[in-house]
């Protein structure tokens, strides 16, 4: 996608502030579709130019025009998007947000949002992927979709309901944000203590770890680890050396709790879970510094507290992911 250059003529002022009031549900299609926040702002500054170029006494329902652009525009970025994600070295996981201040992210519900479920979305096609998001997240009448979509409002049902059983397939029930803190906390004090016991019944039987370092993180995880037994074997291993400098603090990402994880001060992956009938079905950690830098900026100042047991030094041994 090209971003264009805003017109040199005096932005007016009525359209200025009809645009800011439709950003945050601007940006909050943009990122649930793209799962990367820079290009979901990259998106919004598009949408923004096309609304100072176009006539805007033309216009009839600003905010449609606005949602209309923005869609269309993330559907052809995912389709590049895409294709990138092939070639992406190890695993491919959204970028966090911080929605400490905004839990739905500019949507009527907090659906589409979470780190597991942006990653399911990714077996959707890009117009599935957009109807499931209006719908879901946004609740658009299908009339609406598929003026969007340019499609009729049967055919926009059908992606609908498509894009619903892929992600009903890929075991998505994700747990209220309060039942997924309590998991979030107990997973981290087992991990970090190695306590193979509270682990094997903390995770489900099919549960998975995703490490995605982008290929620039020396000694990450290029390939799932899949599997109770093996993610225990893994996580008691590592809590021998990985978590002695490591100093564990809570953030919000995606709605749910979330560890940012520092050493020296300076934050190295963002860790998070996915919970599913009472297990934890995923664990995230996002270590792409490309990634990280997105949230890292919102949360500056708002890092909710410090986990005392987590953060006790144990040794000084260097930080890496096998």
């Amino acid at each position: 996608m090209t971003i264009g250059t805003p017109p040199r003529k005096p932005p007016d002022p009525p359209a200025v502030a009809l645009f800011e009031a439709t950003r945050g549900r601007l940006f909050g299609i943009a990122y649930r579709m793209l799962g990367s926040a820079a290009e979901a702002e990259d998106v919004v500054q598009e949408t923004w130019v096309r609304w100072q170029l176009c006539d805007r006494t033309a216009v009839r329902e600003p905010a449609a025009f606005l949602a209309t652009t923005t869609t269309r525009l993330a559907i052809n970025v995912l389709h590049s998007a895409r294709v990138r994600r092939e070639t992406y070295i190890g695993p491919w996981l959204p970028s966090p947000v911080d929605t400490s201040n905004d839990p739905t992210l500019g949507a009527e519900r907090q659906e589409a949002l979470s780190i597991a479920t942006m990653m399911l979305m990714e077996r959707l096609s890009p117009t599935e992927r957009a109807a499931f998001v209006l719908r879901t997240a946004f609740d658009y009448p299908y009339m609406r979709i598929a003026e969007i979509l340019e499609t009729t409002p049967t055919a926009a049902r059908q992606l609908v309901s498509r894009a619903g059983k892929h992600m009903r397939a890929g075991g998505t029930h994700p747990a209220a944000p309060a039942a997924h803190r309590r998991f979030f906390e107990a997973f981290l004090r087992a991990a970090r203590s190695g306590d193979a016991g509270a682990l094997e019944a903390l995770l489900a039987e099919d549960a998975a770890s995703y490490t995605d370092g982008g290929g620039v993180v020396r000694r990450t995880a290029r390939r799932p680890i899949l599997g109770r037994e093996k993610l225990v074997r893994f996580l008691v291993g590592i809590s021998r050396w990985f978590w002695g400098d490591v100093t564990v603090r809570l953030v919000e990402a995606n709605g749910l709790a979330a560890a940012a994880l520092q050493r020296s001060g300076s934050t190295f992956a963002i860790l998070t879970v996915a919970i599913d009938e009472d297990h934890v079905r995923r664990i995230m950690w996002v270590m792409n510094p490309a990634k990280l830098a997105a949230i890292l900026t919102a949360c500056d100042g708002r890092i909710e507290r410090d986990i005392p047991e987590m953060n006790r030094a144990r040794d000084n041994r260097v930080l890496a992911i096998h």
